[in-house]
């Protein structure tokens, strides 16, 4: 198929590259000129693992190519996918500033576009989005009626960054909510040859399956995280009880984010718990298991917190401060919270992050760095040397696996505090600190 994709984020790319790896020809839009000439370029604007060689390699084929001309992508395929931002308002709400411009662009296109054209919001948005923005305003603007002149389907997506490419090659479902049965049709050839189960809907439930998923991943975290911290109390081993407890798979269901550590963050759980809270208030319904997780992951990050300030040394080194090893996503990374608050504290840090030294070149997070967190970015280092000869405290903040082996490193009266298991070691006094173990 022809394909057109808009928001070259991480969604974006990892659709773009991916379905251009199937064989589809693809037209990435975005209208941010640096990402358009990286991608024609054959480097990927993100990182993640294997993007960049799937971009490359489709680049160079020739099915893969970026524009900022809207106009030229809707006309020269048949099918858009929309993957732009919808990022969490001061209420909890979502911002769908990008989703509605975008739906106006894409409209007036289809305007003067003879052939069927099929549009597919993969962005996630609440459920009532489809029919109450997006619908009305590709008509409004398109002069057209949805599911009669063009096609609609919301089709959410479950990728993790980290693992995004292996989850859109061998996804947990595919889910298609469709206006009408040749939208849905349109769309679902794309995933014909995938192994995984296939569900066509609604799109109200189609919308709301994300949240469920992503309120229930939270959920998991939030409860492992809990447990841990019992356990370590009581002398257990937490990750010894969550193995045995993950044994269930018939009433447990899985061991996903089942592994106790440091609080979540990201793009995603914590925007979508707010999102969905904020509907249910908005309906005078009380959802008090929903409300509690954000609280409770604010526990962890000061439970984090105090394990750092509880050594007594003021020169801090931190490894790893993306929300996620292999991800330069700093967006809502609970490290970041950790390291404002030490440095307001006026603790003496040195931080390392080799995906978000070289994120720091591009895209929004250069933005971020240089913007919202300018102190931050002064105190970043070019390596894992530069940390450890001067803290006192090293804490292990994503399981990056250039961090494994720290603790053989540590010099004599160093302490290692890990949020997330670097090692399969208990808690040692003077030397070791598990956050959960």
């Amino acid at each position: 198929m022809k394909i057109s994709i808009f928001g070259l984020g991480y969604v974006g790319t990892v659709s773009a590259g991916c379905l251009a790896n199937d064989g589809h020809e693809v037209v990435g839009v975005d209208p941010v000129r640096t990402k358009v000439d990286l991608i024609n370029s054959g480097q990927s604007p993100i990182i993640e693992v294997d993007i960049a060689e799937i971009i490359a390699a489709t680049v160079k084929s020739g099915r893969l190519r970026a524009t900022t001309d809207q106009d030229e992508a809707i006309k020269q395929t048949e099918l858009s996918f929309v993957c732009v931002g919808t990022p969490s308002q001061a209420n909890g709400n979502l911002d769908l500033t990008h989703i509605r411009r975008v739906c106006e662009l894409i409209g007036a296109a289809l305007k003067n576009k003879s052939a069927r054209h099929t549009v597919v919001i993969r962005s996630t948005i609440l459920p009532g989005t489809m029919k109450g923005i997006v619908i009305p305003t590709l008509e409004e603007y398109s002069g057209k009626k949805a599911g009669v002149d063009f096609g609609v389907c919301n089709n959410p997506e479950f990728l993790r960054e980290g693992s995004a490419v292996k989850d859109f090659n061998a996804p947990p479902k595919t889910v298609i909510g469709e206006v009408d049965r040749e939208s849905g049709d349109a769309l679902a050839t794309l995933y014909s040859k995938l192994d995984a189960p296939f569900i066509r809907t609604d799109v109200e439930t189609a919308e709301m399956v994300k949240y469920v998923d992503n309120s229930w991943h939270a959920l998991k975290i939030g409860f492992a995280n809990e447990i841990g911290n019992l356990c370590k109390a009581l002398s257990i081993d937490s990750h010894k009880v969550m193995k045995i407890f993950c044994e269930d798979k018939k009433l447990n269901i899985s061991p996903a984010y089942l592994m106790p550590g440091f609080a979540f963050g990201g793009s995603c759980l914590p925007k979508d718990l707010r999102a969905l809270s904020y509907a249910a208030k908005s309906r005078d319904l009380s959802l008090p298991i929903m409300t509690a997780i954000l609280p409770s992951n604010e526990r962890q990050v000061a439970a984090g917190l105090r394990l750092i300030t509880d050594k007594g040394h003021r020169k801090v080194g931190i490894l790893g401060f993306s929300f996620k090893a292999g991800t330069d996503d700093l967006r809502e990374s609970p490290m970041i919270e950790v390291i404002e608050h030490l440095i307001g504290k006026g603790y003496d840090l040195r931080i390392f992050d080799r995906n978000v030294k070289m994120a720091s070149l591009v895209g929004a997070n250069r933005d971020f760095i240089l913007n919202r967190i300018p102190h931050i970015s002064r105190l970043m280092v070019n390596g894992i040397d530069a940390v450890l000869s001067h803290a006192q405290t090293v804490v292990i903040g994503n399981k990056d696996p250039e961090f494994e082996g720290i603790i053989d490193r540590l010099q004599p009266g160093q302490h290692l505090v890990d949020f997330v298991r670097i090692t399969n070691r208990r808690s040692e006094a003077g030397k070791y600190d598990g956050i959960c173990w």
